[in-house]
This record gives C-alpha cells, structure tokens and sequence, in this order.
C-alpha cells in the first residue's frame, strides 16, 4: 500500500523506521510543526520531521489537520492508509475519509482500557501488571475506534513510564505494520471495542505530579515511576521545590513520619503513611540531578528535614 506516516515524537520514530523498511511505500510523513525548544527556545523539527529527512521522506508540518491546503497535500499523495502514532492532533473527518483504509492508531494501551494521552504513565499509576498496544481505526470519538490487533507487555516492578514506553514503541512498530499488511491482503478484520472496561488517561500535569506524603508508599512508588521523566514527581523543602526519580520500598526500615527524612553517609530515607521509601536521584531548584546522598550532603541535611 501506499502509506503516510502521521506523528510528532522520539517514540513514533520506531514505528517510521520500521514502516519504511516494510514493504509498504511511504509517500509522505505528517507531524506538527517546529516549535521552541531547550533554553534558547530555537524553533525545532520533531523527531519525526528529522528522521523523516534522514529517510528522504516528504514531510507535511500543518498547523492543524484541518487546513485545506494540507488536505489537498495529502490527496496529492494518494494514501492508500495513514498509519498514526502519537501525532498530537485530532483528525476531522474531512482528512478521515481521504485514504480508502482509514487512518490506523497505534495506541500505547490494551484498549478500550486507557484512552488519552498518557496510557502509560496511568497503567503504572494505577498499578497494572500487564499493559500493551493496540492498532485501531480512527474514528472522531477518543480512541474508540475498531480494533486490528494487540500486543502485550508485562509492567515490571521498577519501570517508569519512561522505560516501559520506549519497549512499547518498539514491540507496538512490528505490530504496526502486522496490521498494515493484514489491511493490505484483506487478511484483517476490524472489530468493534467492548463497551465495558473503558477508562481515561488525560494528560499528566505537574499539579498532578506532586508527591502527598501522606499516601502509601505503594501509591508514591507508582507515582513518581509513572511521572519519570515526564512531568517529573516533586514535593519541596523549605519551600524549594526538588524533583525525585525513582524510589525504593523499604520492608524493615525505621518508623518514619510522612515526609521526614533520614539522613546516611550512604542513602537517604523518607516516609510515608506506611514503610519508608529510598530515595534515587534527586534534583534541587537550579541544581543537577544527583544521588540523594550526595544532594543531601550539599545541602547540609540533617535527620528530621522534611519533605511538604
């Protein structure tokens, strides 16, 4: 088939590569358009734009989907099928209807279970064992459409969403252009999702991201993996705000109160409303990101410090 590749990402740029190495022909890749970027906010291409150059692929930047002019781009083109992944924009149905076969989504959950934007970062919040990808058919209504197909993954006990994302992209790229190839042989059929099991993962703020002392450690281990590296969890001390990367558990520790702090030549423990966390890698207002020891030492911590 004749294809065009729409997303914006690093973790869409799996799915690209394995799309041009496919037997498929891709015409033509669509991703949003540069915007600022690092400390000098320069306009940059997305990942997508920039593998897209590598590959010699023509590259649409609309602003919105629903510009006529990237219309009447993308019929030029003649998809026959847009395969998508974490493009970053909704689709009207005016650009829906222009490949015979849809637009195709690769969606980093088992479906109809997390629509939204942030899949996994809710899986690992919320606890999950086992995750996913599926491939499904746009439609206008948030990730609803018919399903092709499905992969599954295991939620192991230290990922963020960060680590468990990246073995997505990669398993959900094959799964992709599986389903690119069942389209293309009439192999594959779409089915409709369930009604039950439908839950929401909006986008994760950094209101959200913030650490409660009060909750479980359970909880606060899963919350800072789930916000790790984006938005990133924080919680402040003497009302400056430190960033916290991944925790550890502690199953026999001392009897800490929520948020306070103890200080080793080695580690640094916290508690919570039951055992103790360790704390990973720590990142003060202005500083480095550093390992908790050595933050603490910088800052002249003492036992008793406590974490709001």
């Amino acid at each position: 088939m004749r294809v065009v590749f729409a997303g914006t990402p690093e973790v869409a740029v799996p799915a690209l590569d394995a799309i041009a190495a496919s037997a498929h022909e891709l015409v033509g890749v669509v991703t949003r358009p540069d915007a600022p970027s690092g400390r000098g906010r320069r306009l940059t291409e997305s990942p997508v734009a920039a593998r897209a150059a590598e590959l010699g692929v023509p590259v649409l930047k609309p602003d919105h989907p629903r510009d006529p002019a990237f219309q009447a781009a993308l019929r030029d083109l003649a998809p026959d099928c847009c395969p998508v992944v974490a493009y970053g924009a909704l689709i009207p149905r005016s650009a829906l209807d222009i490949p015979p076969q849809g637009w195709v989504n690769l969606h980093f959950s088992l479906l109809p279970a997390w629509r939204g934007a942030a899949p996994v970062q809710h899986s690992i919040w919320a606890g999950d064992e086992i995750t996913g990808a599926t491939t499904f058919r746009i439609v206008e209504a948030l990730d609803a459409g018919p399903v092709f197909g499905v992969m599954t993954e295991t939620v192991r006990p230290t990922d963020t969403a960060g680590h468990l994302l990246q073995r997505l992209a990669e398993g959900g790229a094959g799964l992709l252009v599986a389903t690119l190839d069942g389209i293309a042989d009439g192999s594959l059929e779409a089915r409709e999702q369930p009604a039950e099991g439908v839950s929401l993962a909006p986008k994760i703020t950094v209101d959200d991201a913030r650490i409660d002392w009060n909750e479980p450690a359970i909880a606060t281990d899963r919350q800072i993996r789930a916000c790790t590296p984006d938005p990133g969890a924080w919680t402040t001390l003497d009302g400056d705000r430190v960033k916290l990367g991944p925790v550890t558990p502690i199953a026999n520790g001392p009897d800490l109160a929520p948020g306070v702090l103890a200080i080793g030549k080695s580690e640094v423990l916290v508690g919570t409303a039951t055992q103790p966390l360790r704390l990973g890698d720590v990142k003060a207002f202005g500083k480095k990101q550093m390992p908790a020891a050595d933050w603490a030492r910088g800052a002249r911590l003492a036992d008793g410090a406590k974490f709001a």
